[in-house]
């Protein structure tokens, strides 16, 4: 759903939607110009069009179709902006982010996650749980798309994406940098019952397939969900959010009453 023409010939990325406008604004990322559907310049949008002014970003209004065609018919609430494509980051860039905050890093590593919503949910709640980064694979894997970015609420603009060629050699790094490597998945331990506040790596799984089977046996642990109904499974990003706010718990020393 990424407008084919602004990306393939001005290599120009489309972000649509107040809330994933507003977080490019506010990230300091790289903006060409915003365009507002006329008739929309009000409220919200309103607030959206004066941090642009601020930053003197080009402002046009359009007509509505056009607006719709440029994001591809999606949900745009009446605002669009052109930008820089989203540039992918460097695993060093994620050790060097939770170095930043003298935090010990906690990475979230994507094995296969194809469905761009996936995606983008569980950038979004990476960025709200205080993960340092994402590592997703080049191939078989959705990517930093306009659809990715709508998804996770303009979150994207906050959280690195590392994309490496392979998962299994990365978890080896992840490992020799300091890292204990969990999985997410079926017939393992108890999420609750592991120590995991130490410099961490919490990989999920592919949405049919799970985990490959050399990236499970790449994994220093295991970690499930009771599972009570008769589906014996969630969506990926369900998992993964539940399983990372236990992360962020024990990290917080946070305790239940």
């Amino acid at each position: 759903m990424v407008n084919k023409i602004d990306e393939n010939k001005n290599n120009k990325d489309i972000i649509a939607g107040r809330n994933p406008v507003t977080e490019a604004l506010r990230s300091g990322r790289p903006i060409d110009c915003l365009y507002i559907a006329r008739g929309e310049l009000s409220g919200s949008v309103k607030v959206i069009a004066a941090l642009a002014k601020e930053k003197h970003i080009p402002i046009k209004e359009v007509d509505r179709k056009k607006l719709d065609y440029m994001t591809a018919h999606s949900a745009h609430q009446g605002v669009a902006a052109a930008a820089s494509m989203k540039e992918y980051a460097s695993v060093d860039d994620i050790f060097s982010l939770a170095a930043s905050r003298n935090e010990k890093p906690f990475i979230i590593v994507l094995d296969e996650i194809e469905d761009p919503h996936n995606l983008g949910a569980i950038i979004r709640t990476a960025e709200c749980a205080g993960a340092h980064g994402i590592i997703i694979p080049k191939r078989r894997s959705a990517g930093l798309s306009f659809t990715v970015g709508k998804a996770s609420a303009g979150a994207y603009e906050y959280v690195p994406v590392a994309r490496v060629t392979n998962i299994a050699s990365a978890l080896d790094e992840l490992k020799e940098r300091g890292c204990w490597v969990y999985g997410a998945d079926m017939d393992g331990q108890i999420y609750c019952s592991s120590d995991l506040k130490g410099a961490c790596a919490l990989v999920i799984g592919s949405e049919g397939k799970g985990l490959g089977r050399l990236v499970r046996e790449k994994c220093d642990a295991i970690l499930s969900l009771p599972m009570l109904g008769r589906i014996n499974s969630l969506n990926a990003s369900v998992a993964a959010g539940i399983l990372m706010y236990e992360f962020t718990r024990q990290r917080l020393g946070l305790k239940t009453e």
